[in-house]
């Protein structure tokens, strides 16, 4: 919806004002409700074109429902033209609200609904409540609703964000809670536009920094002023686009430069700077490009999707570091982009498989759509079935209240990847098949259909057909995953590692400063290390490695972990053969070796030998449940 400033009238007019276009759209106050929704198709359709907003919107949209349970409300999510997209509420007041279609798929325009706070708040562009009469139309008159227009980076409505309730049950806080939430849900958006720029956080008290009320722009590395949140543009007095006018120079008196100079050397301390107004301010800037983001930790940034957009580099491609088996595999998946073929990655525990599996995503035409991932490993036996396909409202104790929609339901539209799914119990395989086959789930303790759209993307370490040949797993199932198998090499069979080690060190480096390079004995030790953990492991060494090293000028060998030297001497000290090629060594055997090892150089701590491997915790109890038998 188009917002129009000179619409908006002075606070003591905006309900008479907001009437007579009520009167204008040929409405009158005692017209029988239109609770006619939205058709479901039509509905999907503005869910699907909001999936951004609703991803940073819903986790804000709990907090504020937990925040005003019991008053006879509900909180609800919209679209820029209205349409109600989410709603949680208060069971006793979710069926009188129903009866005014005040639920995803109902339509609150002032076109359609006369004088009402969604309808107004968006068509004025500003936070609005009306309060019981205030509604034009008296069917609406048992409501007191407050909203708040949630603005894109650009100023322009991407929604709105209400509380509606019983008149009688408002509290005089609700408004200035729904303001906050939205400014959350701004700013939450805000950084991830703005994630590949050059980001400023001021305020003039410095404890407000790193608070909703902190000032947060955004400036290319040439100083071009980008953009500014609400508070960003309070303060520094000027509007949006004013501010298009301005560089960082202008706006603060400082070359950008020695901004970048500041990031690049990691210092802590908070900038000074002046606004233009001569107010004094403490700052902290942030810029970390996106081609340094994407190996944080030997695993993928969050989120792929928005990888690409600035460089145009595909998430694909920059995983291509120079290996054959990789590149290969690379090229396959290439091929079948947006295809609908379910894809198997195959390979050991921290080879990237999540990785290579978030690239296939953001390559994709799903790419603005969710990624969700579940490690099938991670879940106790007893939770995953409700992870994953959801449950109702009291479908077993402990249950949240009004349900969870599960793991298949939140990617629809999207990519769901599902992590080792060798260690899905064999009951759920069933469900699982069932699922992918009618492209429908039922959640616990319902009956309903929930129709999804879903890319799906399988990992495991498991060998599958031995796993079929002992009956633990269903052909059935396994036919239906293996579109397109591709196995990523162990970090020990990789040609590359030179480049890996070089980009885990820059998507580590604090600030932007440049990584300390790793003299030729350590990498010498590298290429001859089993690396049962894989880039998880390496990742670990690295970053270990790098604190140790503060204050000199390489990586040396004195600076690693001390149980990492002393596997890679186990290794050296192999006999030759067979036996001494980690890469020949069955893959339970390397495992299992690895983990007996860590256990005995972490006191039996399950959780520190998981951390040290880059493994599960249920992959180090499987091995000592098969020890114990």
């Amino acid at each position: 919806m188009h917002l129009e400033p000179t619409a908006l009238a002075a606070p003591r007019d905006l309900i008479p004002h907001a009437h007579a276009r009520s009167a204008a759209f040929g409405l009158r106050a005692q017209d029988a409700m239109d609770a006619m929704p939205l058709a479901s198709a039509d509905l999907r359709c503005a869910l699907q074109r909001n999936r951004t907003l609703a991803d940073h919107a819903l986790p804000v949209m709990e907090t504020l429902y937990h925040q005003i349970a019991g008053t006879h409300s509900m909180v609800l999510l919209t679209d820029p033209e209205g349409v109600i997209l989410h709603a949680l509420g208060d069971d006793d007041f979710v069926a009188r609200a129903d009866r005014v279609a005040l639920r995803p798929g109902g339509v609150w325009t002032e076109e359609r609904k006369g004088t009402n706070a969604i309808g107004t708040a968006l068509a004025l562009g500003q936070a609005v409540q009306v309060h019981a009469g205030q509604h034009y139309l008296r069917a609406n008159q048992f409501l007191t609703c407050s909203c708040v227009p949630i603005l894109d980076p650009q100023g322009r409505a991407l929604g709105a964000l209400d509380v509606s309730g019983d008149h009688r049950s408002q509290s005089k806080h609700t408004m200035a809670l729904v303001r906050m939430s939205a400014q959350m849900v701004e700013n939450h958006l805000w950084n991830q536009v703005h994630e590949d720029a050059v980001r400023l956080h001021f305020h003039a008290r410095p404890e407000f920094l790193g608070t909703l009320v902190e000032g947060l722009a955004a400036f290319s590395p040439d100083g071009r002023f980008l953009s500014a949140n609400r508070s960003g543009q309070f303060q520094l007095g000027l509007s949006h686009s004013a501010l298009q006018a301005h560089t960082f120079g202008s706006l603060f008196g400082v070359d950008m430069g020695q901004v970048l100079d500041h990031c690049r050397r990691g210092h802590a301390e908070l900038l000074t700077l002046r606004l233009p107004g001569g107010v004094t301010v403490m700052a902290r800037p942030a810029y970390r490009p996106q081609a340094e983001r994407l190996w944080v930790a030997g695993r993928p940034a969050e989120p792929a999707r928005a990888a690409a957009r600035s460089s145009g580099l595909s998430g694909l491609r920059y995983l291509n570091t120079g290996d054959p088996v990789l590149a290969l595999a690379i090229a396959r998946v290439t091929k079948l982009l947006g295809r609908d073929i379910a894809t198997l990655i195959q390979g050991e525990t921290g080879t990237g498989k999540e990785l290579l599996a978030r690239a296939i995503h953001h390559d994709g035409p799903r790419r603005q759509a969710p990624f969700v991932a579940v490690n099938c490993a991670s879940i106790p036996e007893s939770l995953i079935e409700s992870e994953l396909f959801g449950y109702e409202e009291g479908a077993f104790t402990g249950a949240r209240r009004k349900g969870s929609p599960g793991k298949i339901v939140q990617a629809h539209g999207g990519t769901l990847f599902l992590d080792e799914i060798g260690d899905m119990p064999l009951a759920l395989q069933a469900r699982l098949l069932r699922v992918l086959q009618e492209r429908s789930v039922a959640p616990l303790g319902g009956t309903r259909q929930v129709e999804v759209d879903i890319q799906v993307v399988c990992a495991t370490h498991r060998n599958l057909r031995e796993m079929m040949a002992e009956g633990s797993f269903r052909q059935d199932l396994y036919y239906r995953l293996n579109g397109l198998v591709v196995r990523l090499p162990a970090l020990r069979e990789r040609s590359d590692l030179a480049a890996i080690v070089q980009r885990i060190q820059q998507s580590g480096a604090d600030g932007g400063s440049p990584p300390l390079p790793v003299c030729p004995e350590v990498m010498d030790l590298f290429a001859r290390c089993a690396w049962p953990g894989n880039l998880r492991q390496l990742t670990n060494v690295l970053r270990t490695a790098a604190l140790m090293a503060e204050g000199d000028t390489v990586i040396r060998r004195e600076h690693l972990p001390e149980d990492f030297l002393e596997e890679c001497e186990e290794v050296a000290a192999m006999p030759p053969g067979p036996a001494a090629a980690p890469a020949a060594q069955p893959l339970q055997a390397i495992t299992a070796a690895a983990i007996a090892q860590a256990l005995a150089a972490q006191g039996g701590n399950v959780s520190a030998v998981a951390r040290a491997l880059g493994v599960s915790r249920n992959t180090v109890y499987r091995y000592l449940r098969a020890q114990a038998a």
